[in-house]
């Protein structure tokens, strides 16, 4: 089978491994069947199976791609799903693994996810808390409150830090509650 070279290893892409298990006598007869365990806008869920002359399964391999996570996932991410998916029941059978179970794509993806910067535009673990809180205490008062003044009020409270854990977040919900319920409504 031909190989292409990734980061200098020997690799076998998935559709000589299609060609292989497809032309070669020792698989005649079998069968590479596509189950989609999950599939919407979003995501999408492959189990390829492999099934031998006799209809037992001998190999599986499942993938998992997002729509819109990488250059091909813009516009194929079911089909690069499946693809993957049948290349690793492929590569389960033993059909081109020298080096790899992974698919070219997974390990071109894998390298970009690897060297891409942090992303910055979602806010800090402080923010995330801090809306929760809000959100207790907006639910619980059935109104809505002052950020800022909410803000305010825990950091006084607990040494000039948010809280970081949802028993945290929790214990803010109760104290605004109940005790600064007229400091923290927000203003008209």
């Amino acid at each position: 089978m031909k190989t292409v070279d990734i980061k200098g290893k020997p690799y076998v892409e998935v559709h000589e491994r299609i060609k292989h298990f497809r032309s070669c006598e020792d698989y005649k007869g079998w069968a590479l069947v596509s189950e989609f365990v999950e599939i919407n806008n979003e995501v999408c869920v492959v189990r390829a199976i492999i099934y031998n002359i006799a209809g037992k399964p001998v190999a599986t391999g499942i993938a998992r791609e997002v729509n819109g996570d990488s250059f091909i996932n813009k516009t194929s991410y079911v089909e690069n799903c499946e693809t993957s998916a049948w290349g690793r029941a492929l590569a389960n059978l033993g059909i081109g693994i020298d080096t790899s179970v992974a698919s070219v794509d997974e390990v071109k993806n894998a390298t970009i996810q690897r060297d891409k910067p942090p992303k910055t535009d979602k806010p800090p673990k402080a923010n995330k808390m801090l809306d929760h809180v809000i959100l207790g205490v907006e639910t619980l008062l059935d109104c809505k409150v002052d950020r800022a003044r909410v803000e305010e009020l825990i950091r006084k409270n607990h040494d000039g830090r948010l809280p970081r854990t949802l028993i945290e977040v929790d214990k803010c919900v109760k104290e605004l509650t109940v005790t600064g319920m007229k400091t923290i409504l927000e203003k008209e």
